[in-house]
């Protein structure tokens, strides 16, 4: 029988985020159908962040990536890529958090926080620090 995690997702990209990058999260998301050609095949074997209709969590599956006014200054706006999932993961796929983490990490737009993993019977989350373009561990 599979363990079940809440994968939470909540940080913002860079703007100047490379292309390859973006189509890879919106291939993960499900908002494009072709997996990018620049991502590796046995690291991301299948789209990590599709919802799922039948998921565990209370209030279901959501997945949002979006490019958003950050703040507004005399040279003009200020925009990130927003990023945020809530996500049931089986623990097949928590295999592949990594590849996940790494492809995000370098266009991270502040350092700290940047979401958590949890077990769905349990309290304690172990969250995502980013930092430096890359992310501390995280052990499941």
């Amino acid at each position: 029988m599979s363990e079940h995690y809440e994968v939470v997702l909540s940080c913002f990209l860079r703007d100047d985020t490379p292309a390859p990058v973006l189509a890879a999260l919106r291939w993960h998301a499900g908002m494009d159908a072709d997996c990018p050609d620049t991502l590796d095949q046995d690291d991301h074997p299948w789209p990590l962040l599709l919802t799922d209709g039948n998921s565990r969590l209370p209030g279901g599956d959501i997945v949002c990536l979006r490019r958003t006014v950050q703040e507004f200054t005399a040279w003009g706006e200020r925009y990130a890529w927003e990023l945020f999932a809530r996500k049931d993961w089986v623990d097949d796929l928590a295999f592949h958090l990594d590849a996940f983490l790494e492809l995000m990490a370098p266009h991270i737009a502040s350092s700290g926080y940047g979401g958590h993993i949890r077990h769905v019977y349990e309290t304690e989350v172990k969250p995502f620090h980013f930092h430096d373009g890359t992310y501390d561990p995280v052990e499941i």
